[in-house]
């Protein structure tokens, strides 16, 4: 797999370079396919910090890790996007699975035997039809059904208290290993980004 290495203002030794190839390919080999990977180097405060970027077939994982050195800040990012990687692919493998574990749990098809015609078969008829029915009983039931309450957490976790573009926003959700997050752009527009069951990321536009 091809890795897009990007640096600014700083310089990416050889050894680096080879350390976020291999770390690439771990994490290729977990998704299966994959179509393109990043990372992006860059240093803040003193702080270094590796940003990292893989774009799967159904699936974009985002990943950033920060540390005194780039080594340690690329190996906190690597860590961090392998965990992204069993995660979705455990989930996916749990889709695949579930159809045919619903099809075993399913009751087996029950066969009715064929009753041979015989001439005493429209005596019989005959006798059951001659039989009163009995009343069936009929079961009230009642105008409302108790509903148990939801348990409802709040998540101050979930908002991002600076203004953020759409690609900041998946790339915080995944940093903060989130299904959800709300933030606003630099306009002030609120946004909700949330993780759908399929695994991609979906925007909505909050009015």
């Amino acid at each position: 797999m091809e890795v897009e290495l990007t640096a600014r203002q700083v310089r990416i030794p050889k050894a680096l370079r080879q350390q976020a190839e291999e770390g690439m390919d771990r994490i290729a080999r977990i998704l299966g396919k994959t179509t393109s990977a990043s990372v992006t180097f860059r240093v803040q405060r003193h702080l270094h910090i590796a940003e990292l970027t893989v774009n799967a077939r159904m699936h974009t994982i985002a990943a950033k890790g920060q540390a005194d050195s780039q080594e340690s800040a690329l190996r906190a990012a690597l860590a961090h996007a392998e965990q992204q990687a069993v995660r979705y692919r455990d989930r996916h493998l749990t889709r695949k699975r579930l159809p045919k574990e619903e099809k075993l749990a399913e009751a087996p098809p029950v066969t009715r035997e064929k009753k041979a015609r015989s001439a005493a078969e429209g005596d019989g008829a005959a006798a059951r039809a001659a039989k009163p029915r009995a009343a069936i009983p009929a079961h009230s039931f009642p105008a409302t059904l108790s509903v148990m309450e939801p348990h409802v957490v709040k998540s101050a976790d979930a908002i991002a208290m600076r203004p953020m573009t759409v690609e900041e926003a998946v790339k915080e959700a995944e940093f903060r290993d989130k299904d959800i997050l709300v933030f606003r752009n630099a306009a002030g527009e609120l946004f909700v980004l949330h993780r759908r069951r399929d695994g991609q990321m979906e925007l909505v536009e909050v009015p």
